[in-house]
């Protein structure tokens, strides 16, 4: 089994995308990356952890899943650096291969002694683009495969029916 950790805010200040919308709209910001990173679980089916700094925050750890990611905030007094260095721990193992996305340069050592591995904000961003490339690439070659329907559909009945195959209702 493969694991990334991510270190949210560092992806945000470093991704071009993230770093124009954290000034204005850091919520923003922070669901684009969750998305990001749904699509590059769904294309690898690597556990992805988010973890996002609540240093300043007054109150507890809050987890939850979004779109099937594990999205974290740390407690109060906690950085995201030392809530990571907590999960390499309770996640690496034999099995388990675990890399930390993160281009805190201090960071990417703590974690080498841990046993993870490192992807830089950089190379991470790089192959979410490639898989986004890659799936838009699958996309295109299902359309242009997919049978024409004989019988002509307005565009609202085909959205109708898109939303019932998917089952979105």
């Amino acid at each position: 089994m493969i694991v990334l950790v991510v270190d949210g805010y560092n992806m945000i200040g470093d991704w071009p995308e993230l770093k124009v919308l954290k000034d204005y709209q850091l919520e923003e910001a922070r669901n684009r990356l969750i998305e990001m990173l749904a699509e590059y679980k769904a294309y690898t089916g690597y556990r992805v952890i988010v973890v996002f700094d609540a240093y300043d925050v007054k109150g507890t750890e809050k987890k939850r899943e979004e779109h099937r990611l594990e999205v974290i905030f740390t407690k109060e007094n906690e950085t995201a650096d030392e809530r990571i260095e907590k999960l390499v721990k309770e996640v690496k193992n034999v099995q388990t291969k675990v890399y930390v996305a993160t281009s805190d340069f201090a960071e990417q050592w703590t974690i080498f002694s841990k046993g993870a591995l490192r992807k830089s904000a950089r190379e991470l961003l790089l192959e979410v683009r490639e898989i986004e490339s890659e799936i838009q690439e699958s996309v295109e070659e299902h359309h242009t495969l997919q049978p024409k329907s004989k019988i002509p559909l307005s565009d609202d009945v085909l959205k109708y029916f898109e939303k019932w195959r998917r089952g979105d209702k």
